[in-house]
């Protein structure tokens, strides 16, 4: 085998020594890290709050509640297919020319996306074309997504100074609660601000709208930044490689499909935490039957609990390793999916003790994944590794788990639903005891002679 020298060998004397690649001051790191995926995932759960409490009435024939309701899940789910998908586009452009760039591409894909949902006709209006139309939105939100976290996970991770790459992760990370507080406190605000008739009219598109004011913050954050460092050493060395996705199925299979596994529980875990829960808190006939903006202040509790244990995750997975703390919350999760019908069962101080214990779960089991899944892949391969890792979980374990876990309710009981949740915890346990510890891991692992002697 050529020695590393040999491939990259010293510049001759008199000849400039390359230098290091600039760095981007941590405070903006944190900063566009978290501004760009909060306002990801506001566009993402806009619509999945949205595809409990307007589409089926507004975007399907009139019928059966239920029907509609299961067929707007089903939109829902279309982004989930999509998502795979645009960590493969974004993943490979992330991988050939930058994080940087193929990041603002990303915000802008899903910002897009987001704000032609806020001008789409109805059923009533276009008939059929309306629902299409609405799934190919929703597809646009998964593919800009797709391309997004991961480029977010890697601006955070590979910019962070040694031993605390569990903590800089979280940054990203906490774009999900606080993406999801603004979704639902914009929702909430709204449906107290106007009638029913008017928000069913058009109030339900104004947070789709304003959107726009969040991608334009988002930019202006993300287009001042530097390349990350450890990329900007693959460039210089032209480590690229032609295409990255094959290079991830072919040379790094096993990470791919132990990443996957490792989220599968978190994805089931959020979805039934707050898309089903919306759904069956609010259902006055196989439900709950809470008024809907009792609901969402519920909701809102248990979001902020979420977003206080995810930075708690990143330095307990900083100080114990990754792999430990995910095992510890992973069991505990299991304990939560038998305690789900219970605590569901027992009036509001049970609900409310269910969507915090949850979604506090939710935050533990979340927050070292910006740093768990890129420290899976080599630099060239690490935003498509990572990205394909991250969706691919998403299609299997939150596409369908809201349909599903509606379903399981209204056929078997709640009971089922936390048995849904044991048995795909089960699979995340036992995939991470099979995973290496990386906490100590370099995610500087290209070839390349940054300084050189004369």
């Amino acid at each position: 085998m050529t020695d590393v020298a040999e491939q990259h060998p010293a510049p001759e004397r008199g000849t400039p020594a390359p230098v290091d690649p600039p760095t981007n001051p941590r405070r903006k790191v944190l900063t566009a890290s978290l501004v760009g995926t909060s306002v990801e995932f506001y566009d993402f759960y806009i619509y999945a709050t949205a595809a409990v409490l307007v589409f089926p009435a507004l975007f399907f024939p009139e019928g059966d509640m239920m029907a509609a309701r299961l067929q707007s899940l089903a939109t829902f789910a279309i982004a989930f297919v999509a998502r795979p998908i645009g960590s493969w586009v974004f993943g490979h452009f992330g991988d050939r020319v930058g994080r940087k760039a193929t990041l603002v591409a990303s915000l802008l894909t899903m910002g897009i996306a987001t704000v032609g949902i806020g001008v789409l006709p109805t059923y009533a209006q276009v008939g059929v074309l309306a629902p299409l139309l609405l799934a190919l939105c929703r597809f646009g939100q998964g593919l800009g997504l797709g391309g997004e976290w991961g480029g977010a996970a890697l601006l955070a991770t590979e910019n962070a100074p040694a031993g605390k790459r569990g903590f800089y992760g979280t940054f990203p990370q906490l774009g999900a609660p606080i993406g999801f507080f603004l979704a639902n406190g914009v929702f909430l605000i709204l449906s107290q601000a106007m009638s029913e008739e008017t928000f069913l009219a058009w109030g339900w598109r104004v947070p789709f709208l304003l959107s726009t004011i969040l991608i334009v913050v988002g930019l202006w954050v993300r287009l001042s930044l530097h390349e990350t460092p450890a990329f900007a050493k693959v460039l210089a060395a032209g480590e690229q490689v032609r295409t990255p996705i094959v290079e991830v199925f072919r040379r790094n299979w096993a990470a791919l499909i132990l990443g996957t596994l490792v989220m599968v529980a978190t994805y089931v875990l959020f979805y039934l935490m707050t898309v089903f829960s919306l759904g069956f808190g609010t259902d006055p006939e196989t439900g709950l039957g809470y008024d809907r903006s009792q609901f969402l202040v519920f909701l809102l509790v248990g979001v902020v609990f979420f977003g206080i244990f995810t930075p708690v995750a990143g330095l307990l997975s900083d100080r114990f390793g990754r792999k430990p703390v995910l095992v510890a919350v992973t069991a505990a999760i299991i304990v939560f999916g038998f305690a789900m019908g219970p605590l569901l069962g027992s009036g509001t101080v049970g609900v409310l003790a269910f969507l915090v214990i949850g979604l506090s779960l939710m935050g533990l089991t979340f927050g070292p994944m910006a740093a768990v899944l890129p420290e899976l892949f080599p630099t060239n391969v690490r935003y498509t590794g990572a990205s394909a890792a991250y969706n691919l979980a998403g299609l299997l374990g939150a596409s369908f788990a809201p349909y599903i876990a509606t379903w399981l309710a209204g056929t078997f009981g709640i009971a089922w639903v936390g048995g849904y949740l044991v048995l795909v915890s089960v699979i995340t346990l036992v995939a991470l005891l099979l995973t290496r510890e990386t906490r100590d891991d370099s995610l500087d692992d290209t070839p390349v002679r940054v300084t050189a002697r004369g």
